[in-house]
């Protein structure tokens, strides 16, 4: 079949969905066909580590099962699980965007300086995610038309976001912010923290997006193999630079969050948040070479360096362990990944 003349529908689909059941698949029972399709999951092992992780903390601590303990956990998280949402994008199109702390920064900055000068605060809401969509499209264009590496391009996007943080502010941080600007970061909904609905949403978004669309599924070709994409008629170029641009709209919901919960924008905002970003989609399954990953290993690799901290935080432990910690997490995800990969390889030679 002529790939050119094929239908895209038919021909780029998502790894979890791709593929069809093998015949010995079929001749296995139904809870058969689950139980393998869970053990060769590369979302298993995180989740697994997530359940063992809340396990430890509940017999170290017992204010960790506590419900309010549970939101705090789940309204910490929104500000990375928000950010990561657009982050997972990036990565399975083999792309890396430091840019994000310093987006969340900088959107932050000049929504907050608009309306503590008199601006009404939904417009304000608006300009954060117009600056930080910009920044988005700015990594896109340089990544897809400039043929620049991401690494570097949002390397320099985030120093530049830096200097401009600062140099709008003046290094000082804006208060008095009126509450229909907090309101997202700031209000409850049946006592749940709003920050954690909304965070919830954007996954649901995000998977729908990636599962469920021919974006989506550009995404996952782009990633695989970025020529053999090309070639097969997909563009490309344009899948890039509205990756960025989503991930940057992303980085500016969770600036709106961060500003609201604290009533404040400080020039320092999201310093260090791209490693946490990070670290939530690699350790979620994203594999950093792309092609491969899905929001709910992210939602879950979120949850679990939520779940971390918070515990560490319970358990009083330095808070520079933090890092460390996070770091870890990342090279042992990297590490887990090249295992897991050579594993299913030998798996398709020994099925072949």
């Amino acid at each position: 079949m002529n790939l050119n003349t094929q239908k895209l529908e038919d021909r780029v689909l998502p790894p979890e969905t791709s593929a069809l059941p093998t015949l010995a698949e079929r001749q296995l029972g139904w809870g058969a066909r689950t139980w393998r399709r869970i053990k060769l999951s590369p979302t298993t092992p995180i989740f697994v580590a997530l359940i063992l992780v809340c396990v430890v903390m509940s017999v170290l601590t017992d204010r960790f099962f506590r419900a309010a303990n549970i939101l705090n956990i789940l309204n910490q998280s929104a500000i990375v699980g928000i950010a990561a949402v657009g982050a997972t994008l990036v990565i399975i199109t083999a792309g890396i965007d430091l840019s994000v702390g310093s987006n969340i920064a900088l959107s932050g900055m000049v929504a907050a300086t608009f309306v503590a000068g008199g601006g009404d605060g939904v417009l304000g809401v608006i300009l954060a995610l117009l600056v930080s969509t910009l920044i988005g499209a700015f990594n896109g264009a340089s990544v897809a038309w400039l043929n620049l590496a991401p690494f570097i391009v949002t390397l320099a996007t985030l120093g530049m976001g830096r200097g401009l943080t600062l140099q709008l502010s003046q290094g000082q941080s804006v208060y008095d912010l009126p509450d229909a600007f907090n309101w997202i970061g700031s209000a409850s909904v049946f006592g749940i923290p709003f920050a954690s609905v909304l965070t919830v949403l954007m996954f649901i978004v995000g998977h729908l997006i990636l599962n469920n669309t021919v974006f989506g599924h550009k995404v996952y070709a782009t990633g695989g193999n970025r020529e053999a994409a090309r070639l097969s008629g997909i563009k490309d170029r344009q899948t890039l630079f509205f990756v960025y641009g989503f991930a940057g709209l992303c980085a500016g919901i969770s600036a709106v969050v961060l500003v609201g919960r604290l009533g404040s924008a400080t020039p320092t905002a999201g310093t260090g948040l791209e490693l946490q970003v990070i670290a939530a989609v690699v350790i979620g399954g994203t594999s950093l070479f792309g092609g491969k990953g899905s929001m709910f290993g992210t939602f879950v690799g979120v949850l679990l360096i939520g779940v971390i901290n918070n515990g560490l935080t319970l358990l009083n432990v330095s808070p520079f362990w933090v890092q460390f910690v996070q770091a870890a997490m990342i090279f042992l995800a990297v590490l887990l990944d090249s295992f897991n990969t050579r594993r299913l390889a030998r798996r398709k030679v020994t099925a072949g």
